[in-house]
């Protein structure tokens, strides 16, 4: 049997097992519900944006690779928040706003948000292709840590197999 106990000031686990009722989709308002779209077209709203989103992104990606810092922070940037509106169909705007904030993600959203921020300072303000790099690292290993935050014990078999606990 797993115990949990508390990791400071990071939250590590919300300490609940089974299956947590945030990652039910469907359930509630979704953002959309006033157009009455079917959970199959919420569904593919869902993917559509997740697709465009990371077909933005992977653009950008390559922009960067040749020199066009700009085009890649719009395009990565844009990439981002589109994936993250596709959400939007499944859960909806509001509650994923609250999910994102819950203890247990917030030091995670922050530095996820922030790394998106600081990934168009890099562009456009510093013009330095490496530290873009460097922030757009950041940015996914804040998401997947943000990410595992919704999977019961994800986040400690994480550190388990990186051999951080």
């Amino acid at each position: 049997m797993i115990t949990m106990n508390s990791k400071g000031w990071f939250n590590l686990e919300s300490g609940v097992g089974g299956v947590m009722p945030e990652t039910q989709f469907f359930e509630g308002d979704s953002a959309f519900s006033f157009l009455g779209l079917t959970k199959q077209q919420r569904l593919y709203g869902f993917v559509g944006c997740l697709v465009l989103g990371f077909a933005l992104s992977i653009l950008g990606t390559a922009l960067l690779f040749v020199g066009q810092l700009t085009s890649f922070a719009f395009l990565y940037g844009v990439g981002t928040i589109v994936g993250l509106i596709g959400t939007g169909f499944l859960i909806g705007f509001f509650k994923q706003f609250k999910l994102m904030f819950k203890p247990v993600r917030i030091v995670a959203t922050i530095i996820f948000l922030g790394s998106i921020v600081l990934i168009f300072i890099g562009a456009f303000v510093l013009g330095n292709g490496v530290l873009c790099i460097v922030f757009v690292i950041v940015e996914y290993l804040a998401y997947t840590w943000y990410t595992l935050s919704y999977i019961p014990y994800a986040r400690t078999a994480a550190l388990k197999l990186v051999g951080m606990s």
